[in-house]
């Protein structure tokens, strides 16, 4: 069934009502009939299972006929750092990583990032949180992942209480595999992970990520660029806690 993110004032009751966008796709693209069923989200981990039951050019209205808790959301809890990138490149990240199960983005300004640019204009955010929360709909989660604003490399280290445990992919990193730490580290939910430009991080970066205790990891013996770095190390995080199994 296909599934929709809807605002906490579209549930009304026992009843849905999408409009504007949403209204469109129902009706012209996805040209759905009276009585067929969809999914509509609250992003708040809830998922409805709606009968429809009107369907005009600017309003679909709906049943609900069943209420269960989203299946797709993971209890591992990733905010992906991710170095600008030029915009097909990162709005490729947005999109592989949400369908993947990252649960928060923040873009940075390091050193060798080829963007530049911590103020973003309205369309440009609004386009990202579109490819976001379409990802979202599409691989089944039950949260839209965060969008947070640009942010400087040293202002984004120094701003990490909150995690278990703090990664960052380089191609020299010795130690511990990525797989070893999350072993031996399996009640750790939070996890920040930094992902370098196209030039990877500076050593000044590196020294600066390593004093604010930082974890330096391998993605193995293949460099790799900076976007497939960012769904890997994220799907390797998530299958070694237990996120990809059924």
């Amino acid at each position: 069934m296909d599934r929709f993110f809807v605002k906490q004032e579209s549930l009304q009751g026992e009843e849905v009502v999408l409009k504007g966008q949403q209204a469109h796709q129902i009706n012209n693209v996805l040209r759905k009939k009276v009585g067929e069923h969809i999914i509509v989200l609250d992003n708040l981990g809830a998922e409805y299972e709606i009968e429809l039951q009107t369907i005009r050019k600017e309003k679909v209205t709906g049943q609900i006929k069943e209420r269960r808790k989203a299946a797709g959301e993971p209890a591992v809890e990733i905010t992906l750092y991710q170095s600008l990138l030029s915009r097909e490149k990162f709005e490729w990240v947005l999109q592989k990583c949400t369908e993947v199960g990252v649960k928060r983005f923040v873009p940075i300004e390091t050193f060798r990032s080829i963007v530049r640019q911590k103020s973003i204009n309205a369309n440009k955010i609004e386009r990202r949180k579109r490819i976001i929360q379409e990802a979202a709909e599409q691989s089944g989660r039950g949260r839209i992942p965060q969008l947070e604003q640009t942010v400087n490399f040293e202002d984004a280290i120094n701003k990490l209480d909150d995690f278990d445990y703090k990664f960052m992919a380089h191609t020299q990193a010795e130690g511990k595999s990525l797989r070893r730490y999350l072993k031996d580290n399996k009640k750790n939910k939070r996890i920040a992970l930094f992902i370098g430009p196209e030039g990877g991080f500076t050593e000044n970066e590196v020294h600066s990520a390593r004093d604010s205790n930082i974890v330096l990891i391998s993605l193995g013996h293949r460099v790799l660029r900076t976007e497939t770095a960012a769904v890997v190390a994220s799907s390797l995080i998530l299958y070694e806690l237990g996120e990809m199994e059924r």
